[in-house]
């Protein structure tokens, strides 16, 4: 849970209206700045306060993630298969999961240090055309640098991410290897139901 803690960790910070007017590079540096700036400051949410993390969430880091793109991806083909209804479903509850691990994680990530890193083979952040990739490092003091990379694509209202990979893992491939078994054995409506169980455990243990 904590490489998916740090995929999650740094979604966050600038208002819809400005990510329109940002290219992929600047927005990914604003969020993060913006999101390490609120842990260092703010000794509840450092601490992981549960209703700061999720005010922070809901106003700050959602609206700049395409939570649709990445759901498609982490079910891979049944996506096609599932009805408009059980595809909503889906959204929602993958939605409430990553908002599930980033408030667990968050606190964990006070001290933490990020730098942009440049873009191999290209300007830094430069994007192919609707699709870039913007690449960060992760340190703390006597730890293990992290590289993180932030998957994005251009959507009607500005450059959002739908995948994160840290080290070279993806958080889209991670849940797809996960989610693949229990379409398996159980079907989209199963799945459904299994993320919707986890996050209704979560809700109540709040």
């Amino acid at each position: 849970m904590k490489i998916l803690g740090i995929l999650v960790l740094c979604f966050a910070a600038v208002q819809p209206a400005w990510a329109q007017e940002q290219g992929p590079e600047q927005l990914v540096q604003r969020i993060t700045d913006e999101v390490m700036a609120a842990i260092q400051s703010d000794e509840k949410l450092a601490a992981g306060d549960k209703a700061r993390v999720l005010q922070l969430a809901e106003q700050k880091v959602l609206p700049h993630v395409d939570f649709e793109e990445a759901t498609r991806l982490a079910v891979s083909r049944a996506w096609s298969r599932a009805s408009a209804e059980q595809q909503k479903a889906l959204v929602t509850e993958f939605r409430a999961m990553l908002l599930r691990t980033y408030t667990n994680a968050i606190g964990t990530y006070a001290g933490t240090q990020a730098k942009l890193l440049p873009t191999r083979g290209r300007p830094e952040g430069e994007a192919r055309g609707s699709e870039a990739t913007v690449r960060y490092q992760f340190s703390r003091s006597g730890g293990k640098p992290v590289l993180v990379a932030y998957e994005m694509r251009k959507t009607g209202v500005g450059w959002k991410i739908y995948d994160i990979s840290v080290e070279g893992m993806s958080l889209v491939l991670t849940y797809r290897t996960e989610f693949d078994g229990v379409l398996k054995q159980e079907g989209i409506d199963g799945l459904i139901k299994r993320l919707a169980q986890k996050n209704t455990s979560t809700k109540l243990a709040l």
